[in-house]
């Protein structure tokens, strides 16, 4: 909760306590003032200083005015001593309606600091006008009211009091209404209207009156505006504007269109001039398809009009008001005919194929038109596009034939969609298309087509055997079998072998496969001639020349004859002095090539050097000569690789290394064996580079692999979903899958399966012969002689008029062979069957066919012949509705003279247009029958007369007889009324004699079955037929008494209406509600509320709810509740519901603002009729105020101040009174803080003992302030207390002395240690600085050495320390604090200096000569075991550990050859030399001592393993300096790395394997699982659903020799699908040859794999 907190006009300590001892001695007199209200501002109300005994001015004296918690009204005139107004006073706003006004306040004497009361009574003015609550109250009363009748009037409200408040009212002269006030028991006046004469809303709908309010002030003021409306009786019936409504409209129009649009008017007013509309008497079938809006009057068609149905439609429309008087009217609308039916096309039979060769004139299909129109409207006319061959020609009767008018051709156009129009003469004009497919069936009159008259085609030599090199095609233009093309190349021989031998044939692809590889030098060209043969009956066959061209390849690799290989497969050293200048011929390469031409044109180039710009090769010569002066730096040993390069495509070359020795003479060679730096060998250089490169190149390929494998799965699952959406599109017409196996040459297997589909409610059927698929496939010499794929019968094909076939209309043809059948599921209600036929049962069907063929041509020959004869005679009978099934009609035999046995013999039956079937044939009596129940009112409805008509035709003379049937009524049908109950209102002021229209009823049946209707007795109506123009009878309700709705509200009726038939009646319900009139005025359940309710009560609480209850019913019940806002309220403290009359609580009640509450409420019914009441709200009090503390305190303190000090004065209040208003205050235990209580409800707080800051340098003091009510409520106020510091305490160190180790060379200006001294006291005396004592260091100031900052505390070295110098330091730290009386405190640091490992170990011997070497140490071959070759020296300047050394081998050009001791640095022979063993032997020494982190120094060491200077001599030319052990390692991994990749890509070409053929077998196993394959001999290909796998062969030929380090590797491509390959090919499994002799020299096993490794990449690169 906030605290007020007010400040005193006194601030200073001595004052407060002279102001504490005054209020024990203050009077207890008041001083007494009056002063009117809404006086201006400064305006005299007293002498306060005459009145106080004050001679000087107030200003001097100090004396102020004191109020708590109010805006100051009153202020001090500082010279005069007067109390004047401090603004505008409003009593009202004051104290309200309260009988005296009085302000209370004080008034303080600073210098006496005593207080006076003051009280200051405010006078009423005549300020305030009365109010009403509204400027206009309008009510509402009824023009039947009877006169006496009393309506309350608002009541004014004026907040002046006594004479000035309100007095008496007065209401303007009007002839109807009068003026009367009440006195309530309050005496407040409640002015009354009093209605004196009867109202008439006719002649005044609204009065106006004028109500004044006068108070007894001066002047006068008044005012309200009184507006009475006269509510309406029903007494006017509604009126159409016309007594009959014609319309016109076309019976196209839109549904939903407006038709017409009624009025009715009635001069009521609300309910009672409101019209509703609905059909009245209307059957049930134009119900349906016409709307009303009962609101508007406006009619529609929701259906659509049919003027073949109903040419005028009657309705009878309704009006009636919200009371229940009505009128009714007549609506006609008649309906125009237009062109809306289209004609209506039906096809009696129809042809689905025909032969292209069938001649002209043949019939194709048998139409039929009809248009339900009549006139113009009904005539038809019949096309067909013009660039059809077919015409049609016009029967009797819009009959129509569709026949060919010429030849038709299939290649042309093999399927004809003819569009049959039928098109009326109406405006506009409708057409009706059809369509009729037809299908030309193929002969076979086309032969085999190629591209090209010959062709050409180059192939290289070398061609892998069984590849695909050439593919012809050749078309047919025909379909099914006479299109499918096989081919085969005629016989003939090459170089005494025959054809067949080299070159074979796909028989179904035309692809041409290789079977040798060919060779450019045994022949050139090769011609030979493919035939290209269908398989019509008979077949057709065309040939085509071919020319194969074989080119000649670079397949030779040049051969390097000089320089020679020798014996140990070198090639020797060439010796080039070092006086040779530039150009100098050293020596030349010479080389040929087997090739001729381009392919033999040989180039050479310098591939490698050891020293690159040194030597050069001629490009066309091979000559090998120095490109600069040799120079002193070159090495001894220089080595050259050569390549030599023919000019192919691709072109090949061969390789040689040269050795050249690079010295003057044999001495020369010798001198530099010392420091000599051989180059790395050529082969291992090359072999490094291949390794690199194989790596490469092997995991791109595996990558490479991986990905295009990838993408072949991809694809082929993309392929798989094509298929698989084009078979379930085409699944009759799929190809069924073949295999095909090679087995030597390899033969095909074939499977032919047909199928057909027959419909059970479908004319069509489908007979497929698939195709078989020989893409990709190569057939052996033996199958491709086997080509009886499917093999007509030829009688078949001969009998050409027999192959046209029809497909009669409503006839089921089942096919009953020795086929195999497998039912299929059936989807849709179709039953689909799937024949498998044998060859050698093709004939028995096909017969079956030709015979179903020749029944519907002779059928449909007939029935057009007979179609022209047909006779116009016509039968006639007539027959009642509702008879059985069966019931005789006529002797249709007779009457035709016919025997009746004869009527099934001749194919008698009925045919109808679009219309369920009536009547059927009995075949055996030969009389017409009725094939069910017959409803005449459901076929004609109410038409005079109801006619049947339908065709007899005759089948076997396709003759047709037209029948009339007349169906004649029966009394079947009750009269109805179109609703079962009926409910009326009418007004108890109606007067009798009035007439409520009925629902007629209808009868479904005609002619003398009129209708009666009667009405059960009543004393209130009766019942009149009135006969209408149109002949039919309306019922009408005639009042005969006057209603009384408090008698009885509901009056039930039954209306009975019967025909002039057999007893037969329909009854209608009719409810009449009589409709109440306003008679009652609402009654309050008392004539005044009280309720007392607690001021904490919560918001939305409901406190009373008001109930008033009106007699009346409905509207006139209806009851809403107003309330008259108080005149002054500004916020409502309660919400009035005025539908429910609750009392709710929106805004917190206080009993210290008002006691009671007073609400005025007023309950008025939907009319106008209204009463009041009062509701009186008492608010008890509940301690629902805090008390309040106002405060004056100091914001700090000394820490030394003396106990007894005050610290606030406050004062406290509660708005509460009696027990709730008493107050206590306390403050929390264990605080050095105690309060006192003086005078007037003032308080005191003091210090008890002496602060301490450095304990406590704040107090956060709470007081508390409780009264003494239930619930007790409390308030906190706080008082923040700062206690100021004093300089008391002297920084201090956390420890006594520091010591602290810092290393040797460290850096300049490092931060070295930081120390830090805590100060408890604050702000400047707590700033603690420091400083470093003096002293010297050596001579030198310690300033010198250290400083110190002086904020933070850290030193820093200035220096950087040496161990050998000074071992330790000592300092004296000093802090100082900032007090005024600064205080200070020291301590004391050592600093020690730690050595550290800065010096590396140096060697001594050997020693470094002059050029940088160590020289050369000898090894002699012959020495054993630990031979002491040299020994490394070296010391450590460092002592300690750090200078302890240790010696190891870091590097030997051959491992394990040589060994150095740990400690002695001894070099040593580990094992005995072998001859083996290099000539130059390379070591690298490391010596390192033990410090942290270790120091190291290295030697390098060149040993010469030879006995003597003329053993190193002859060594030279075949020098073979070992690898530099980096390249080693390198060339190590790099063959690892190799042969990992290698094997993780061998690993997954054989994983994939063998899932291929995992899935080859299991297709396997599937295709023998399915009974069909059980015969097939296995094969290199695959086939599923027109897929093939491939065939892939692998031969590998390798070629080593004896005495080179090159090798050659031929990968020949793999053969693909479209390959065969040769038995003999296949047997040769000799891969990978190797000569014995290599294979037994066991050091030249690492050169075959280095060349094996060499070869696969050239391989792989290529």
């Amino acid at each position: 909760m906030a605290i007020p907190v007010k400040l005193t006009c006194c601030n200073v300590l001595i004052l407060l306590c002279f102001f504490l001892g005054l209020l024990l001695e203050a009077r207890a007199g008041s001083i007494l003032y009056s002063v009117p209200e809404e006086t201006e501002k400064g305006s005299f109300v007293g002498y306060i200083g005459k009145d106080l005994g004050l001679p000087q001015e107030l200003a001097e004296r100090g004396v102020c005015i004191v109020s708590r918690g109010r805006t100051q009204l009153f202020a001090l005139n500082p010279r005069s001593g007067s109390l004047v107004t401090a603004g505008r006073i409003d009593r009202e706003e004051l104290c309200a309606q309260s009988a005296r006004c009085l302000v209370n306040f004080n008034i303080l004497v600073e210098d006496e600091m005593k207080l006076y009361p003051v009280e200051v009574e405010i006078i009423d003015i005549n300020d305030n006008t009365p109010q009403f609550q509204l400027e206009e109250g309008e009510f509402k009363m009824n023009e039947i009211t009877p006169p006496g009748t009393r309506v309350s009037l608002p009541f004014g409200q004026d907040l002046d009091v006594g004479m000035n408040s309100l007095q008496s009212y007065q209401l303007s002269s009007n002839p109807h209404f009068s003026l009367d006030v009440q006195q309530g028991a309050d005496r407040v006046q409640h002015p009354e209207m009093v209605l004196q004469s009867p109202l008439d809303r006719e002649e005044e709908a609204v009065h106006h009156l004028v109500l004044t309010a006068f108070d007894g002030g001066n002047p006068v003021r008044s005012g309200t505006l009184i507006r009475v409306q006269v509510v309406d009786a029903n007494d006017n019936p509604p009126a159409f504007t016309q007594t009959a409504y014609h319309k016109s409209v076309p019976e196209n129009v839109p549904l939903g269109t407006q038709l017409l649009m009624i009025n009715a008017t009635d001069p009521d007013e609300g309910a009672n001039g409101e019209v509703t509309y609905s059909f009245h008497n209307m059957d049930h079938k134009v119900a349906q398809i016409f709307q009303l809006d009962s609101y508007t009057g406006e009619i529609s068609n929701k259906e659509p009009l049919d003027f073949e149905e109903y040419k005028i439609y009657p309705l009878e429309i309704q009006a009636q008001d919200g009371a229940g008087l009505m009128a009714r009217t007549k609506v006609l609308i008649k309906v125009l005919d237009v062109n809306d039916n289209a004609p209506e096309v039906t096809i009696t039979s129809v042809t689905t194929t025909i032969p292209e060769n069938f001649p002209p004139g043949a019939i194709i299909a048998l139409i039929s038109v009809h248009d339900w129109d009549s006139g113009d409207n009904g005539y038809t006319t019949c096309s067909i596009p013009g660039n059809l061959p077919f015409i049609l020609e016009k029967l009797v009767d819009n009959y129509y034939r569709l026949v060919t008018e010429r030849t038709l051709d299939r290649e042309l156009t093999s399927r004809y969609n003819i569009t049959v129009t039928a098109t009326d003469q109406g405006t506009p004009m409708l057409s009706t298309q059809t369509h009729i497919s037809l299908l030309v069936t193929d002969v076979n009159d086309n032969p085999p087509v190629f591209h090209q008259d010959s062709y050409s085609v180059y192939i290289p030599e070398n061609n892998p055997r069984g590849a695909s090199i050439f593919s012809v095609m050749a078309q047919d233009a025909d379909s099914g079998e006479n299109a499918q093309v096989t081919y085969s190349l005629a016989e003939d021989t090459i170089q005494g072998a025959p054809l067949s031998s080299y070159l074979s044939i796909n028989s179904d692809t035309g692809v041409l496969y290789a079977l040798r590889s060919f060779d450019y030098e045994l022949f050139w060209d090769l011609q030979l001639r493919v035939m290209a043969r269908d398989s019509g009956v008979p077949s057709l066959s065309s040939n085509v020349s071919l020319h194969l061209f074989v080119l000649d390849q670079n397949d030779n690799v040049p051969e390097i004859l000089y320089p020679t290989l020798l014996t140990g497969g070198s090639t020797g050293v060439e010796l080039a002095p070092r006086s040779a200048e530039p150009g100098y011929l050293v020596t030349k390469v010479v080389a040929v090539d087997r090739d001729s031409g381009q392919n033999a044109w040989l180039s050479y180039r310098l591939l490698k050097a050891s020293e690159p710009g040194l030597f050069s090769v001629g490009l066309h010569t091979g000559e090998v000569r120095t490109a600069r002066a040799l120079m002193d730096r070159d090495a001894l040993k220089q080595s050259l690789l050569v390549v030599v390069q023919d000019h192919g495509q691709p072109p090949l070359s061969a390789t040689v290394t040269l050795t050249i020795a690079v010295a003057d003479s044999i001495p020369d060679v010798l001198a530099e064996l010392g420091s000599i730096r051989t180059p790395v060998d050529p082969d291992d250089s090359d072999l490094t580079l291949y390794l690199v490169v194989a790596v490469a190149v092997v995991s791109c390929v595996f990558l490479a692999f991986v990905i295009v494998l990838l993408v072949l799965r991809l694809q082929r699952g993309r392929s798989l979903r094509l298929l698989q959406a084009s078979r379930d599109s085409a699944a009759a017409s799929a190809p069924a899958p073949h295999f095909v196996g090679v087995d030597g040459a390899g033969a095909f297997l074939q499977q032919y399966s047909h199928e057909i589909s027959l419909t059970a409610d479908s004319r069509k059927s489908r007979l497929i012969f698939p195709q078989p698929n020989y893409a990709d496939t190569l057939v052996s010499q033996d199958s491709c002689e086997t080509k009886d794929f499917l093999s007509a019968p030829q009688s078949l094909l001969e009998d050409k008029e027999e192959t046209f076939s029809q497909v009669n209309c409503g006839e089921f043809i089942r096919v009953k062979s020795e086929a195999t059948v497998a039912t299929a599921p059936q989807h849709k209600g179709l039953g689909v069957w799937t024949l498998t036929w044998r060859k050698h049962r093709g004939r028995r069907e096909m017969t079956l066919q030709k015979l179903l063929h020749r029944r519907r041509l002779v059928l449909l020959w007939l029935l057009l012949a007979v179609l022209r004869e047909a006779g116009a005679g016509q039968i006639r009978y007539s027959v009642p509705e509702e008879l059985d099934k069966g019931s005789i009609v006529g002797n249709i035999a007779k009457d035709l003279g016919w025997e009746p046995l004869a009527l099934a013999e001749r194919g008698v039956r009925i045919v109808s247009r679009g219309r369920t079937q009536l009547f059927a044939l009995n075949p055996r009596s030969g009389s017409l029958v009725t094939a069910g129940r017959i409803d005449r009112e459901e076929l004609c409805a109410q038409s005079a007369r109801c006619l049947v008509n339908f065709n007899i035709l005759l089948e076997d003379k396709l003759t047709i007889y037209s029948v009339e049937v007349e169906i004649t009524d029966i009394n079947d049908n009750a009269p109805r009324f179109g609703v079962d109950e009926l409910e009326l209102k009418i007004s108890e002021t109606t007067t009798p004699g009035f007439r409520i229209p009925l629902k007629s009823a209808h009868d479904a049946d005609i002619g003398g079955n009129s209708l009666k209707y009667e009405l059960n007795s009543n004393d209130h109506f009766s019942l009149d037929v009135r006969n209408g123009a149109d002949g039919n009878k309306y019922p009408e309700l005639v009042l005969e008494h006057t209603l009384d709705r408090e008698e009885e509200a509901v009056h039930h009726l039954v209306l009975v209406a019967s025909d002039g038939g057999d007893p037969v009646s329909g009854t209608c319900r009719i409810r009449v509600r009589v409709l109440d009139a306003n008679d009652n005025a609402p009654v309050f359940t008392q004539p005044e509320y009280r309720v007392s309710v607690l001021e904490n009560m919560p918001v939305g609480t409901r406190i009373l709810t008001v109930t008033a209850t009106d007699a009346d019913e409905g509207y006139n019940a209806q009851v809403a509740y107003f309330r008259e806002k108080p005149l002054g309220e500004n916020s409502e403290v309660f919400e009035f519901k005025s539908t429910s009359g609750d009392i709710t609580i929106i805004e917190s009640l206080d009993y210290e603002d008002a006691k009671f509450h007073e609400i005025d409420i007023e309950a008025q019914d939907s009319p106008g009729l209204l009463t009041r009441t009062k509701v009186i709200v008492n608010v008890l009090d509940v301690n629902d105020n805090a008390a309040e503390v106002y405060m004056t305190s100091t914001s700090s303190v000394p820490e030394d101040s003396p106990s007894g000090t005050i610290i606030a004065l406050f004062n406290v209040h509660d708005r509460d009174s009696g027990q709730n208003a008493f107050i206590t205050c306390s403050l929390p235990e264990k605080l050095p803080f105690k309060l006192e209580k003086s005078v007037d409800n003032y308080y005191r707080l003091f210090t008890t003992r002496a602060l301490d800051r450095e304990q406590f340098s704040f107090y956060n003091i709470t007081i508390t302030a409780e009264d003494g009510g239930n619930p007790t409520l409390s308030t906190d106020a706080h008082v923040l207390l700062q206690v100021t510091d004093i300089n008391d305490n002297p920084p201090a160190f956390p420890h006594a002395f520091y010591s602290t180790f810092i290393p040797e060379n460290n850096p300049k200006g490092a931060s070295i240690f930081s120390v830090l001294a805590h100060d408890p006291d604050s702000v400047d005396n707590a700033h603690v600085t420091y400083s470093l004592a003096k002293g010297t260091l050596q001579g030198a100031p310690l300033s010198s050495y250290i400083s110190i900052n002086s904020d933070t505390g850290v030193l820093y070295a200035l220096r950087s320390f040496d161990y050998e110098q000074f071992q330790d330091l000592q300092l004296q730290v000093i802090a100082l604090d900032s007090g005024k009386a600064p205080l200070s405190s020291n301590v004391s640091l050592s600093l020690l200096l730690v050595d550290q490992n800065d010096n590396a170990p140096e060697i001594l011997y050997p020693t470094l000569l002059t050029d940088g070497s160590t020289g050369v140490e000898l090894a002699p071959r012959s020495a054993e075991p630990g031979y002491l070759v040299t020994k490394v020296v070296a010391v450590d300047r460092d002592s300690g550990q750090n200078a302890w050394l240790s010696y190891r081998l870091l590097k030997a050009s051959e491992l394990g050859l040589f060994s150095v001791g740990l400690h002695t640095g001894e070099v040593c022979t580990a094992r005995t030399l072998l001859d083996k063993d290099a000539l130059k032997q390379s070591l690298i020494v490391a010596v390192q001592d033990h410090g942290q982190p270790p120091l190291s120094a290295t030697v390098s060491l060149t040993i010469a393993v030879a006995d003597s200077i003329p053993d190193v001599l002859a060594d030279l030319g075949s020098i073979r300096t070992p690898t530099d052990p980096d390249d080693s390692d390198l060339t190590l991994y790099l063959v690892v790395a190799v042969a990992a990749v290698s094997c993780v890509f061998l690993a997954f070409v054989i994983v994939l394997l063998v899932l291929r053929f995992r899935r080859w077998y299991a297709s396997r196993l599937l295709q023998a699982s399915g009974g069909g394959l059980a015969g097939v001999p296995t094969s290199h290909f695959m086939g599923v659903d027109g897929l093939h796998a491939f065939l892939q062969t692998y031969s590998h030929e390798v070629s080593l020799t004896s005495d080179s380090r090159k090798s050659h590797i031929i990968f020949p491509q793999p053969n693909y699908a479209d390959t065969l390959i040769s038995q003999e090919s296949c047997e040769q499994k000799d891969f990978l040859p190797a000569p014995q002799s290599l294979l037994n020299d066991k050091g030249e096993i690492a050169q075959v794999n280095h060349l094996f490794t060499i070869c696969l990449l050239r391989i792989l690169l290529k």
